[in-house]
């Protein structure tokens, strides 16, 4: 099988070795593993590793690079208008030689796709839209664009589009699926200590959308109460001056740190040493992070964003806040004294996330990899076609 991936993750050339965003690798190699050949369709460029770069096990890859889509200026966008008939080339082409065509959906390269594989009525495809499905969520228009194709079924054939969460009245083409990171090895005893002090983490990109300065404030909020409390924050981005500054400016290095980006194995031991992991989000899909950590028994911060309430069973294996500080404040501090209750709750997120393992998810890979056999993730998981999460 001829296996072509859309996408707009940026890839990297280094050493004759190909690059690309850990965790979507992490993922993509499961997919790969499936296919005699791999074309990727990507934006590329030349840079240095850093430890969210990963190599594919494939060594054979196809890569075909494509421009980098944006509409953020009048000049990019006039610079588009002229790229955009050989991206159009690249893409038909890739779709025209491949036996299952692929979209890592969204973004402005997936829209491409998504408008380009109306043409191919007949052949396999997959898409895998990692933002949120919420119908009710409001979105960028080109998102909505993709949803709107990828779940019609006269435009779009013979296509299963992967989505996180519960939402009713769906298409025939769309299922609920989910993600993994860790495997049936990486499963450890429950977590049994929560004793002061209480430490928390924040992980992701440092960016407006995964709301960093929220777990900032909120640790901020419950030392002024005397709880002793401190916050790790592992990631990179665009905000983080604004954020070493604000904790400069209000002395609260001592009990808050910036420790960057790390390798998934170091990230591990984070996860077992710490209490909570909180992660305020403005919008989500499925929220990695959380799932990562309440694998290892950390209790879950988050806001009711996409798929968020149901992977915390509306708070019974994890808080669901708001944006106002002061009443997440006060709900930590309802549970804090109370062990037994946390351990539950930790032992619930654990349990819960320990379904979703790289197993697992392999398995369900090469379902929909071989058009002849039906998913079984209706039985397998809490999950089902045309979006019913149960």
């Amino acid at each position: 099988m001829r296996f072509a991936v859309f996408t707009h993750v940026e890839h990297i050339k280094s050493a004759n070795q190909i690059y690309a965003y850990a965790p979507y690798v992490r993922e993509m190699n499961l997919w790969f593993s499936q296919a005699e050949k791999v074309e990727i369709i990507a934006p590329v460029n030349d840079g240095e590793r850093n430890p969210i770069l990963l190599k594919y096990d494939k060594s054979d890859l196809i890569l075909n690079q494509i421009p980098g889509m944006n509409l953020l200026s009048t000049r990019s966008a006039v610079k588009l208008f002229f790229q955009l008939p050989i991206i159009i080339i690249k893409m038909l082409r890739a779709m025209y030689k491949a036996d299952h065509i692929h979209i890592r959906s969204p973004g402005n390269i997936a829209l491409i796709a998504c408008f380009l594989q109306v043409l191919f009525p007949f052949k396999n495809k997959t898409a895998k839209y990692a933002g949120n499905w919420d119908p009710n969520s409001v979105q960028p228009w080109s998102y909505k664009w993709q949803k709107k194709i990828l779940s019609n079924t006269f435009l779009t054939r013979k296509m299963k589009v992967l989505v996180y969460g519960n939402w009713p009245s769906q298409s025939k083409n769309v299922y609920s699926f989910f993600t993994a990171t860790f495997t049936e090895d990486d499963k450890v005893m429950a977590r049994q200590n929560f004793d002061y002090p209480f430490e928390f983490i924040f992980v992701g990109s440092l960016v407006s959308g995964k709301n960093p300065l929220y777990a900032i404030k909120l640790i901020e909020s419950l030392r002024e109460l005397g709880v002793p409390a401190s916050l790790k924050i592992y990631g990179e981005g665009v905000l983080e001056k604004e954020l070493k500054d604000y904790i400069n400016k209000n002395n609260l290095a001592s009990i808050i740190s910036l420790e960057g980006n790390i390798v998934l194995n170091q990230l591990k031991k984070t996860y077992l040493e710490s209490h909570f992991i909180i992660l305020a989000s403005q919008s989500e899909g499925w929220p990695k992070a959380i799932a990562e950590g309440m694998f290892y028994g950390c209790i879950p911060i988050a806001t009711s964003v996409s798929c968020v309430p149901w992977m915390l069973d509306n708070g019974k294996r994890g808080v669901l806040v708001t944006e106002d500080i002061d009443q997440t404040t006060h709900c930590i501090l309802n549970i804090l004294n109370d062990k037994s209750k946390l351990q539950r709750m930790s032992k619930k997120a654990q349990n819960w996330s320990e379904q979703y393992t790289l197993e697992k998810f392999e398995h369900e890979i090469k379902k929909l990899l071989n058009p002849m056999e039906k998913l079984s993730i209706k039985s397998s998981f809490p999950f089902e076609k045309g979006g019913g999460v149960g």
